[in-house]
């Protein structure tokens, strides 16, 4: 909860920079206040200090447990890199408070995703996530590309929505009650049996989240927003928006419906093959860096989801919470060298942009390498050893023929990602002037590197949650 407010406050102090004029401290302000929020976080989880007494006024409807506490931790990460990343992107924006403001109001909800336990707080988080990325999808005003990503975001989340507002009212009429655990106490009792409106209800929920995530065959409104969106805008998606979604996703098993996936395993089956095929044989036929890296994590989101299948296993939450760090340091590293080319290449954020990256800048172009090598899968790289916590969970409860599928899907995967690799070290760059970076994009370019590679031969995250 003391995250909540902590982030809350910072939107409203944002909102009043313009007002009282101090826009060019606001950036430090955000910086400080989330590495506040992070500390805090981590005393919480460490026992150090105990959560707001504000906890008691919101009728149980957040529960800040293990699970909230360190995925609001890993968000909080995501969120400082990507501040970080874009600090110089908000100080030329003429309307960087706002746009501040919106990152910060949807942080907050990310932290209600990860930690409800009420559906109603679900929805109240997904909305307070979503209207803010509606409206800066579309903040570049002058692309057509920008203002298309918004509307198409717009409808097809709005309506997402609508499916699961009518999915948590069946379940409400089923259950009589919008807390989960009062539901999982009902759905767990022996005499309990599913019925047609509660079935209904909960493949609504499915959809609807499935949709939140870009989860195939949910995954149409996410090549066109990300390439569409400003770069900035298209990594806090990939990385904290995604996250957001999945640990809501896994969270609604984990507390409100833990029979669910064995009953619901064959649709989970399907989510995971189609994200995974889907991802990456559609990736392979992609021009455009951007569209890439929205059908890579179509297939990152098949390779998550696999933990519902095993969630009341400890070690398939671990897996997850792994993944997902995993992946988004990976992301982050990779939207950063994109954005830095992109910029200095009149805005092309096409694969041909990154031909002969190797000679203009070195450094981006080892990031680069080392994000894509990552998420290849290629050890001993923390993508590998997330893929592998996958796969082995699956493997040991007899899922041989799903392990079998995601090895070839990611062999398919490993084409495309080489694609970006190949291009760096051999391709013919159009320009032959170098690529210039700050000293703190230098930093921050080699600490996203050295998590990446850091993660892979330690896995402390994985023994984290």
């Amino acid at each position: 909860m003391n995250e909540i407010i902590i982030v809350a406050g910072l939107g409203i102090l944002t909102l009043l920079a313009e007002i009282f004029n101090f826009k060019k401290l606001l950036m430090p302000v955000i910086i400080a206040g989330l590495g506040a929020t992070l500390l805090i976080s981590i005393l919480e989880l460490q026992g150090s200090i105990s959560n707001s007494a504000m906890d008691a006024n919101v009728l149980s409807m957040l529960d800040f447990d293990r699970f909230a506490k360190c995925f609001v931790i890993l968000l909080t990460v995501i969120a400082l890199f990507w501040v970080l990343i874009n600090y110089n992107y908000f100080l030329d924006e003429s309307s960087r408070a706002d746009h501040l403001a919106l990152i910060l109001f949807a942080m907050v909800g990310g932290y209600c995703m990860v930690s409800y336990s009420n559906f109603v707080m679900l929805f109240l988080g997904i909305e307070i996530l979503s209207i803010p990325m509606y409206v800066l999808a579309g903040s570049k005003k002058n692309s057509l590309r920008s203002n298309e990503a918004a509307l198409k975001y717009f409808l097809m989340g709005s309506f997402a929505t609508g499916v699961f507002l009518f999915g948590i009212t069946l379940i409400y009429g089923t259950m009589g009650s919008f807390y989960v655990y009062d539901v999982r106490a009902k759905t767990t009792a022996t005499e309990f049996a599913l019925t047609p409106m509660f079935t209904v209800g909960v493949v609504m929920l499915i959809s609807a989240l499935s949709f939140k995530v870009s989860s195939a065959p949910f995954h149409f409104w996410a090549p066109d927003v990300y390439s569409g969106a400003p770069t900035s805008v298209t990594s806090f998606m990939a990385t904290f928006v995604k996250t957001s979604a999945i640990a809501a996703f896994i969270r609604l098993f984990y507390t409100a419906l833990p029979f669910v996936p064995d009953n619901f395993s064959r649709i989970f089956v399907v989510l995971i093959v189609s994200s995974l095929f889907i991802g990456n044989i559609i990736a392979v036929f992609q021009t455009n860096a951007k569209r890439l890296m929205a059908y890579s994590s179509i297939s990152h989101v098949g390779f998550m989801l696999i933990a519902i299948l095993f969630f009341t296993q400890a070690t398939g939450v671990k897996a997850l919470y792994f993944y997902a760090a995993a992946y988004s340091i990976t992301t982050l590293a990779a939207f950063m060298v994109i954005k830095i080319v992109a910029e200095q290449s009149e805005g092309n954020d096409n694969i041909s942009a990154f031909n002969g990256l190797v000679k203009r800048n070195p450094l981006l172009a080892g990031t680069l390498t080392i994000a894509m090598l990552s998420m290849a899968g290629i050890p001993p790289l923390s993508g590998f050893f997330a893929k592998y916590n996958m796969l082995f969970i699956a493997l040991s409860q007899g899922y041989f023929w799903l392990v079998i599928l995601a090895i070839l899907a990611s062999l398919v995967g490993v084409y495309y990602y080489f694609k970006i690799v190949i291009a760096i070290f051999t391709g013919v760059s159009v320009s032959t002037s170098s690529i210039q970076i700050s000293f703190a994009q230098k930093i921050i370019l080699i600490i996203l590197t050295l998590l990446i590679i850091g993660m892979g031969l330690n896995g402390w995250v994985f023994e984290m949650i």
